[in-house]
């Protein structure tokens, strides 16, 4: 191992750590606060777009990277992550503090993914430019996820750190350091925000950190399948942030809902209903992204039995996760017909 990747790691866990106490009463004194309603899982005005100070921690230290010498192959690769991770932290920004109409919001997502994949497609060899549509929409999407599933304590940071973790692996299986790299600087940067967001005075990622964090890892998966990183490493890991927005999004098509009005129906908003607290949910969230993750790393390379059975694996688990709620809440309510028994068996 490379002995400036841990310090470039630990560079951007502690300024992730260290810049919020000086983003945050910016913040507040600017008015960009998140003010809970109806469709809202707190229930106390909170600062939002703490986002600002992750941001600069990714950034500085993808810069790090580049001018300590620790990617010296590639380095282009990690300029064009820099530069799409940038843009969108800066459109979550604007979302932050003025707002921005959907339409304005999803053709600058797109035009993001779209110029960036078009970059790659220049800059690695053997790529063809059919990526470019395809980046441009996975970007714009997972964006997206990232934003919808942003709604509780501690599930983006955690998001961040097991997926980053994933794609430094990859990035060591794949002989691609600036992945292990990226991987390892999104992981420790969204772990140096978790002790904010879950501490007695917390604070919210907001739309900058959340695009942020989709952003960044569409970046790195759309570099990642151009550059030649088996499909199953860089998409595994994040399943079930993707069943949850599709699952979502398909229930209220069939519903004839407006899509795009405020809602509490997805996955981990409904885990919330059944009694969990956040901190339970965000962590059951991401033990299903870690069992997904794994059984892509397996199979991978599997041959066709093994191959088989691990797909089966990773749909049950998809599977499970989208049913949770319904199994909670019944285990809630058999729970509390218990409780409502008399003790006595004679009594009943």
């Amino acid at each position: 191992m490379n002995p400036l990747l841990p310090i470039v790691g630990s560079i951007a866990l502690g300024l992730s750590l260290a810049l919020p106490a000086v983003v945050k009463p910016l913040l507040r004194r600017w008015g960009v606060l998140d003010i809970p309603n109806d469709r809202s899982s707190h229930s106390v005005t909170v600062v939002r777009g703490m986002g600002v100070a992750v941001a600069l921690a990714i950034v500085i230290a993808l810069v790090l990277s580049l001018v300590t010498g620790l990617v010296a192959v590639d380095r282009s690769l990690v300029v064009i992550i820099g530069c799409m991770v940038g843009a969108a932290a800066v459109l979550g920004w604007i979302e932050d503090f003025r707002g921005v109409s959907i339409k304005v919001r999803a053709g600058v997502q797109l035009l993001i993914g779209a110029l960036g994949t078009a970059t790659l497609a220049t800059t690695i060899e053997d790529s063809s430019y059919w990526w470019i549509p395809i980046g441009a929409v996975a970007v714009a999407t997972y964006v997206n996820a990232a934003n919808f599933l942003d709604g509780i304590n501690g599930i983006s940071g955690m998001h961040g750190v097991v997926v980053g973790l994933f794609y430094s692996w990859a990035g060591l299986l794949s002989d691609q350091l600036w992945l292990t790299v990226s991987g390892v600087i999104l992981a420790a940067a969204f772990a140096g925000f978790l002790p904010w967001n879950l501490g007695r005075g917390f604070v919210f990622l907001g739309d900058v950190g959340s695009y942020l964090l989709g952003a960044s890892i569409a970046a790195i998966a759309v570099t990642g399948l151009l550059a030649g990183v088996y499909l199953e490493y860089l998409f595994a890991p994040v399943i079930i942030y993707l069943a949850d927005t599709f699952a979502t999004f398909l229930q209220r098509v069939r519903r004839g809902e407006r899509l795009y009005a405020a809602h509490r129906q997805h996955v981990y908003q409904r885990l919330t209903d059944t009694g969990l607290s956040h901190v339970q949910v965000s962590v059951l969230v991401t033990v299903f992204s870690i069992l997904t993750g794994a059984a892509g790393f397996v199979l991978a390379t599997a041959r066709a039995p093994q191959a088989i059975a691990v797909s089966l694996f990773a749909a049950v688990v998809v599977g499970l996760y989208l049913n949770s709620p319904r199994i909670f809440a019944a285990v809630r309510r058999r729970q509390n017909a218990r409780d409502v028994l008399p003790a006595d068996p004679s009594q009943r």
